[in-house]
């Protein structure tokens, strides 16, 4: 499967916004507030944006000709809160 470099973007933003909001906000329900709902419906959504996320980087390495430097920062940039941000921005 083919993607383009603008949707690739997408997945990107929605990958670090579900991070930021798991970490943010699912969590602290979850551990302060005995609220566990949120964590399960927001993890599962963050773990499917993730998997396309790390897909779309090989996809987009082969595709913009990424560097290994390029790409192990890209790779690396997936488990950071705001990593996926700073990628689109610099490398897209």
């Amino acid at each position: 499967m083919e993607i383009t470099a603008q949707q690739f973007r997408f997945v990107s933003i929605l990958e670090g916004l579900s991070f930021l909001i798991l970490l943010g906000i699912a969590m602290p329900l979850k551990y302060v507030w005995g609220l566990p709902q949120m964590v399960q419906f927001v993890g599962m959504t963050h773990g499917i944006l993730f998997m396309l996320y790390v897909g779309g980087a090989f996809i987009m390495k082969r595709r913009l000709q990424w560097t290994l430097a390029v790409f192990a920062m890209v790779l690396f940039c997936s488990i950071l809160p705001f990593g996926p941000f700073y990628v689109e921005r610099k490398y897209l």
